[in-house]
């Protein structure tokens, strides 16, 4: 009985460590593109080809992200650090079709001539 008290003390202590600690995406060579994400944002194919869709739950409830890493190793840990143990369902391919490379640039502005 007292090692059970113990270890519900120990398990509060650690949820408010991780509720303290900001998890930035950058930190684990992440970008999030959509954080609980609509149907639409999930099937969008602007997005770039290593854009991932990270299925996961808290507190019962099941929510989808679109995130953007090179190594689903990356995205898992973030997931993983940020909301526990047993939160990720699932981590499967995007919809998105442009190269990597190209994604978000903008082609410079073209100066007037006289």
């Amino acid at each position: 009985m007292g090692r059970q008290i113990l270890r519900t003390i120990a398990q509060k202590q650690m949820a408010e460590k991780r509720e303290e600690k900001k998890y930035l995406p950058s930190d684990y060579g992440c970008e999030l593109i959509y954080e609980k994400a609509t149907t639409e944002q999930i099937r969008d194919k602007s997005l770039p080809t290593n854009a991932y869709l990270i299925y996961y739950k808290v507190n019962g409830n099941s929510y989808v992200d679109v995130c953007r890493g090179i190594k689903r190793v990356d995205l898992f840990d973030f997931y993983y650090d940020k909301y526990g143990p047993g939160s990720v369902i699932k981590i499967d391919f995007g919809y998105g079709t442009i190269n990597p490379k190209s994604w978000g640039y903008k082609a410079p502005e073209k100066k007037k001539r006289r």
